[in-house]
């Protein structure tokens, strides 16, 4: 029998600890996770005719990864993700993302912490509370990591460099 789990609803914070280990365990560099929890706000999405005009409330929890973040040591805000200016961008992504399903928006926040944030890895939970009347929630969580270089673009990238400065690289190096 398929049952559902309803303690997504009830996600403590410490389950980003037991990613982190759980990451770890399966021979994955230490994470230091940055969440945000229960973040609500109000905004346009949705696919009925009805949801494209009035803000809906959404919530949104987010974990984002580092590697071993600097700021353990230095105690210095710019050497990990500050969580305000995080929300802040939440706050104006709300406003004007433009794009209809739960899962782009959030495909939209997980790209945000990855590029302007610096995220090694992140996850994403969006919901939208009481979407029906028989129903919590209905909502959408996505992983995603950062893209890691190839060795061959790596090298490619090498090589354009030397190039752009006006320099050809000897023959045979890349």
């Amino acid at each position: 029998m398929n049952a559902i789990d309803t303690s997504m609803f009830d996600r403590p914070a410490r389950q980003a600890g037991s990613m982190a280990r759980h990451a770890e365990s399966e021979g994955a560099q230490p994470m230091d996770l940055i969440f945000i929890e229960g973040f609500t706000g109000e905004t346009v999405i949705g696919i009925d005719p009805e949801e494209l005009h009035d803000p809906q409330p959404v919530q949104i929890d987010l974990w984002a990864g580092l590697p071993r973040s600097r700021a353990c040591d230095t105690d210095a805000i710019h050497d990990t993700i500050d969580y305000g200016k995080v929300h802040g961008a939440l706050q104006a992504l709300l406003s004007n993302h433009g794009v209809q399903l739960l899962e782009a928006l959030a495909e939209v926040i997980a790209q945000m912490l990855l590029v302007d944030f610096g995220a090694h890895w992140v996850r994403v939970a969006l919901v939208k509370p009481h979407k029906f009347s028989n129903v919590r929630a209905v909502g959408v969580t996505i992983e995603r990591r950062r893209a890691s270089v190839s060795p061959a673009h790596k090298r490619e990238g090498a090589a354009l460099a030397l190039l752009g400065a006006g320099m050809f690289p000897p023959e045979g190096t890349f």
